[in-house]
């Protein structure tokens, strides 16, 4: 058995790199991440037990644009401490500009799931959620997942 110890890091593609670099830069210190790098064509925040890398598109990609249901990423999710956090998320997201899809609130997906769900300048999928307790590990819970949702 491998013992991980959480996610290291994810990095997302983007062909509105400076939009992002403007939107990731003002979100991820709020969330409690510092910038290490900030590049031409790449910046890199660590903190809050993970790292996120925004890296600009190849060129022979730069029309195309994030599809939820295609292959890669669907959406990235950050865990919150409180549904304050998830409050205070919400009111940050929209100072930035970003489109809220939906929440802050509730679903059935996990005992308590409680969840804003944004995106960043290309699309690409965000959310900030926060469940009590053990949530999901909890014995006789269930996972509920519907194609569609998100």
């Amino acid at each position: 058995m491998v013992n991980i110890n959480g996610l290291a890091h994810v990095v997302l593609t983007v062909t509105e790199y400076k939009k992002s670099l403007q939107f990731y830069t003002r979100l991820l210190p709020a969330f409690g991440m510092t910038l290490v790098h900030d590049g031409s064509d790449f910046c890199y925040h660590v903190g809050a037990r993970t790292a996120i890398g925004i890296r600009k598109c190849d060129p022979e990609f730069q029309e195309e644009q994030f599809q939820q249901y295609r292959v890669g990423l669907h959406h990235l999710c950050f865990r919150a401490r409180s549904r304050e956090d998830v409050d205070t998320a919400e009111k940050l997201v929209i100072s930035l500009g970003a489109k809220i899809v939906r929440g802050p609130k509730l679903r059935e997906w996990a005992p308590e799931y409680y969840y804003v769900l944004f995106e960043d300048p290309d699309g690409i999928r965000l959310e900030v959620n926060f469940i009590p307790g053990t949530g999901l590990l909890k014995k006789q819970r269930k996972f509920w997942l519907w194609r569609g949702i998100y």
